[in-house]
């Protein structure tokens, strides 16, 4: 058997599990015409297992300071990672939230390679891909690269190579003025990190508090990417920022109507940054940091808390906080869980929820010759602090927001995509009247 080495931000991410709150991510692809599960199968073996990652284990040594390394799965077979399912009635889409909240709380097997696709037949007459995977195996980044060969674009005569990652790949040596810039960012970084240190936690909250091991999941109405552009178009806004908007009236509502004084509060967001270098898109593992986001709860302005949104988002883009926090990752990851376990509960103290935007295909894809309709996933808000997760994916110009909860904290997480649809509808309505009253 062979054994590679494990970054130490992968490693990081592998010890971050909480006792209730685990790194696994959650894809879900919708079809309106029921998959094959033999032709799906050949697919994923034939395809997946072109990335090692899917055919290796992690392996760990020593006990004060583990070392963690990628281990060739002896004797790998692909079946024990592969489900076929049949949805129960009414094999409705809440049937399907319920199956994936079943799934989610359950851990993966840490014998073998960390993933497991479901096949669930039956749903609303069509089928549903469930693909879990630890985020040890890569970001949301480097799963586009592995989409990219599952799926199939109608027409396309070839799919985008694999880069292997098998083999420690070599350091490029840097030059010394590079070394510096660097060196320059993370000192900054770490000055931001500190701003961010000081700030009282997140008060308690619906996202704050004991977890169970429950989990609960919702997603809202696939809403037009257009028209998200439209909205933040007379005010220079990005999609991100429209779409952040969009959620914090949501969880404004949510708060309010669960009794918390929005006006006397905090809330924040982990939200990751992509730091990947455009010749490592192909790579799997993790390559981001993470910046605290203040969403503007306390306004009620839809307007002005979009306005509020963006000017927040754009100090953070200029921030080099997420730097600093990706060097601290790979610190923890050299170290023992204590320390790392230690540090998130400092760091993960000052947020309630994660929240994330991954720019899907803005094309049709198949998986074995079956259209996909739509496409979610649920991030997971991982340690012993976070208690939300909200997933922003874009597919053939349609936006879906995916919630993801501890269940005894947010029992009703379908309230929260019906207020972010009841938002975006009313900012979309603003929208077209105030154009009409400009024409």
């Amino acid at each position: 058997m062979a054994n590679y080495p494990m970054s130490a931000v992968d490693a990081a991410w592998y010890h971050i599990d909480g006792p209730a709150n685990l790194a696994i991510v959650t894809g879900i692809a919708l079809t309106q015409q029921p998959l094959d599960f033999g032709k799906a199968s050949r697919i994923f073996e034939s395809r997946l297992l072109e990335f090692d990652r899917f055919r290796q284990r992690v392996v760990e040594h020593g006990l004060a300071i583990p070392t963690l390394e990628w281990q060739d799965m002896p004797d790998f077979e692909i079946g024990p990672h592969l489900r076929h399912v049949a949805l129960p009635a009414p094999r409705s889409e809440k049937a399907l939230m319920a199956l994936v909240n079943d799934l989610a709380s359950l851990p993966l097997d840490r014998s073998r390679p960390l993933w497991q696709i479901h096949i669930v037949d039956g749903v609303m007459g069509g089928s549903a891909m469930i693909f879990r995977y630890h985020h040890c195996i890569g970001d949301g980044t480097a799963m586009k690269a592995v989409t990219a060969r599952l799926f199939d674009i109608k027409g396309a005569k070839t799919r985008p190579p694999v880069r292997s990652v098998k083999q420690p790949v070599a350091m490029e040596q840097t030059a010394a003025p590079g070394l510096l810039e660097q060196a320059g960012l993370v000192v900054k970084g770490a000055g931001a990190l500190l701003l961010e240190l000081v700030k009282w936690p997140d008060p308690p909250s619906p996202f704050k508090g004991d977890f169970s091991p429950g989990k609960t999941v919702a997603w809202t109405q696939a809403v037009s990417l257009d028209q998200v552009k439209a909205i933040g178009a007379p005010t220079g806004a990005k999609v991100n920022d429209v779409l952040v908007a969009v959620a914090t009236g949501a969880l404004r509502s949510y708060l309010m109507q669960r009794g918390i004084n929005v006006n006397q509060s905090t809330l924040r967001a982990m939200v990751p940054v992509d730091l990947r270098a455009p010749k490592n898109q192909g790579d799997l593992g993790n390559d981001f940091g993470l910046v605290i986001l203040d969403l503007p709860v306390e306004v009620a302005s839809a307007t002005k808390r979009l306005a509020l949104t963006k000017k927040r988002m754009d100090a953070l883009k200029r921030s080099p906080e997420a730097i600093a926090m990706q060097f601290l990752f790979d610190l923890f990851g050299r170290g023992p869980k204590l320390l790392e376990d230690l540090a998130n509960q400092v760091f993960g103290s000052k947020a309630s929820i994660v929240l994330t935007n991954v720019v899907g295909p803005d094309h049709p894809v198949l998986l074995a010759g079956v259209p996909i309709d739509r496409l979610m996933f649920c991030v997971p808000y991982p340690g012993d602090q976070l208690g939300l997760g909200l997933s922003i994916l874009s597919y053939q110009g349609m936006v879906t927001l995916t919630v993801f909860a501890d269940a005894r904290l947010v029992p009703d997480p379908e309230k929260i995509t019906r207020l972010f649809n009841r938002q975006f509808a009313a900012m979309s309505k603003s929208q077209s009247a105030g154009q009409a009253d400009r024409h």
